[in-house]
């Protein structure tokens, strides 16, 4: 007899908890519950229901739910918290329930239990942590896919290293009635190593096939990227929404706060697969690197692995060279842990005794900024 199995799948999570709950059950125990079962009943489990939300988990103070679209899940979120103030207003401060609230969209497990887990979850329960109370906090993948679709303005707070997770997460929050934004400019800054995005591959056809290629050659690209110790790599699903679309690469590097960008282009004739790549600085929009690719498509899969292989091979020197021509301005004073790195990385393919001098008093530095 076959056993069911998890399901994995693309979800916007929304997490959210009470500010200083504890505090509040310890006051009045009775109470409390009371009213925050009250508040569920008449605010909360609304505007779930209305905004197509599931509820995965109640945690006595929190609670988990998942939603089909990031849209959906964000507009809850401020509604949920504007008629959690209004709920409470009346009450008096010490004894009022305020939530923080996290939204993240991500790969999630889904058991067959119902229950979710995967680093999706993971990353909206960290974001609630960070939300203001009576405030919301949204990851960077959740953010690229709000633009014009909800009438409310977000601010930019950063990237931040969240507990456990590999990888530093962009995060916005919306400024609900009432807020203001604490930095002049919501955009993204340059994250301080180098920084990439992957454009969905044209497929030069109306071939599904051809088209099932050029997706499946930009995850591939994509995913080997994200797996360079160093580097700062745009989600696939981040990207994906410009496929089919005109872009500005320009636009594309302020809006993500990237340094790069890969575009490319596969057509097929035949059994024949051509695929070109270029790799493009966002902010003078100059062509450092391009390439093309001829093959045989007796294979799918290993002619994904031989091209993604080759353009990452490429990239990685291309990258570490022209972060080393950026940062080489700098003075030698000035460098953070990072950029002696690279630029010691640079001395070192010089294969000369000059070079080899130079290098390592940068790699000494670099290990007294980050042993």
């Amino acid at each position: 007899m076959a056993t069911a199995r998890a399901e994995r799948r693309l979800a916007a999570i929304l997490a959210a908890d009470v500010v200083g709950y504890s505090r509040l059950v310890e006051h009045d125990e009775a109470g409390t519950l009371s009213a925050l079962k009250v508040l569920r009943q008449e605010v909360i489990d609304p505007l779930l229901a209305e905004h197509q939300g599931r509820i995965v988990k109640l945690m006595g103070d929190g609670a988990l739910v998942e939603f089909g679209s990031v849209v959906d899940a964000v507009a809850c979120a401020v509604a949920i918290q504007k008629g959690v103030a209004e709920n409470q207003a009346d009450i008096p401060t010490e004894r009022r329930i305020i939530f923080r609230i996290g939204v993240n969209l991500g790969d999630v497990i889904h058991e067959v239990d119902g229950d979710l887990y995967g680093d999706g979850v993971n990353i909206a329960a960290r974001l609630q942590t960070l939300a203001d109370p009576g405030g919301i906090c949204i990851s960077g993948t959740a953010y690229d896919h709000l633009q014009g679709k909800l009438d409310c303005d977000y601010e930019y707070l950063g990237e931040r290293a969240l507990k456990n997770m590999e990888r530093p997460v962009r995060l916005y929050r919306p400024l609900l009635e009432g807020t203001t934004a604490r930095t002049a400019s919501p955009r993204p800054a340059l994250p301080d190593r180098p920084s990439v995005a992957v454009l969905p591959f044209n497929a030069m056809s109306a071939d599904p096939d051809q088209d099932f290629f050029s997706d499946g050659l930009t995850e591939d690209i994509t995913t080997a990227l994200a797996k360079l110790k160093g580097f700062f790599v745009i989600a696939r699903n981040t990207m994906f929404t410009y496929k089919g679309k005109p872009v500005d690469v320009r636009a594309i590097g302020r809006e993500l706060g990237i340094r790069y960008v890969l575009d490319g282009s596969v057509r097929k004739s035949g059994n024949r697969v051509r695929v070109t790549a270029q790799l493009i600085d966002a902010a003078s929009e100059a062509h450092l690197w391009a390439e093309r690719y001829d093959g045989d498509l007796g294979d799918i899969f290993v002619i994904q692995d031989e091209i993604t292989a080759s353009v990452v091979g490429r990239i990685g020197p291309e990258l570490l060279a022209a972060e080393h021509a950026r940062e080489s301005r700098k003075p030698h004073h000035g460098l953070d842990a990072w950029e002696c790195v690279v630029r010691a990385v640079f001395l070192c393919s010089q294969l000369s005794e000059e070079s080899s001098r130079k290098m390592l008093p940068l790699l000494d530095r670099a290990i007294g900024l980050a042993p």
